[in-house]
């Protein structure tokens, strides 16, 4: 399976202006530079972007785990807050926080939090991130 994505960015520096697509349409055209990404403009940028995939794939991943260990039902809600630190002349993400609230009916505390390490630990965007990734949880 390959995903894509494409970003323009007309100008240089922090005058420029960013426009990123995906395959699926969702994001057409959105716009991200510098005012996005260090400010409050409107619009993305990069980390938002990891920070969405982050918490969507890491979900996804303990919804299926808790499926396969026998949970029908229950509701999962993933926070990520990726972090963005100045490093030398640049700059570096060097953490992605998951902030969960779950309820899966009939699951233990240990349990719930064994398999939810687990699915931190191997969902595929963790597994590409060169990052510290912490995970707080809790069952409502």
């Amino acid at each position: 399976m390959i995903r894509t994505a494409s970003a323009r960015y007309v100008g240089l520096g922090q005058q420029g202006a960013g426009f990123i697509s995906t395959q699926s349409g969702v994001l057409a055209d959105s716009p991200y530079g510098f005012g996005t990404r260090f400010g409050e403009q409107p619009g993305t940028n990069p980390e938002e972007l990891i920070a969405a995939a982050h918490a969507s794939c890491f979900t996804m991943a303990l919804a299926f785990a808790l499926s396969r260990a026998g949970f029908a039902e229950g509701e999962l809600e993933t926070n990520a807050k990726v972090t963005l630190e100045r490093e030398g002349e640049g700059f570096r993400i060097s953490r992605s926080d998951l902030d969960l609230v779950a309820t899966v009916p009939g699951i233990a505390p240990e349990r719930f939090a064994e398999i939810a390490a687990d699915a931190k630990a191997n969902c595929p965007v963790s597994k590409l991130l060169n990052a510290e990734i912490t995970l707080s949880h809790r069952l409502a």
